[in-house]
């Protein structure tokens, strides 16, 4: 399952699944610091960092938001 990160809440990072519903995940289960807009896999009780899908989602948003503010 992939997740994205919305937001970091006291010791939680809360997560939005594909379905829109919330999932709050203990910091101290992740291995890395996640971050706003990084998208996680979660296998099991595994959390991996989706590095491409990260960047593709990034970089879409900015392309997006170029040009709003000029």
């Amino acid at each position: 399952m992939k997740v994205i990160v919305d937001r970091i809440e006291g010791n939680f990072a809360v997560c939005e699944q594909k379905n829109r519903q919330i999932l709050n995940i203990p910091l101290k289960d992740i291995p890395f610091v996640p971050r706003e807009g990084d998208t996680i896999i979660i296998n099991g009780n595994s959390y991996k960092l989706d590095v491409e899908e990260t960047q593709k989602r990034k970089k879409k948003i900015k392309d997006m938001t170029d040009g709003l503010w000029e």
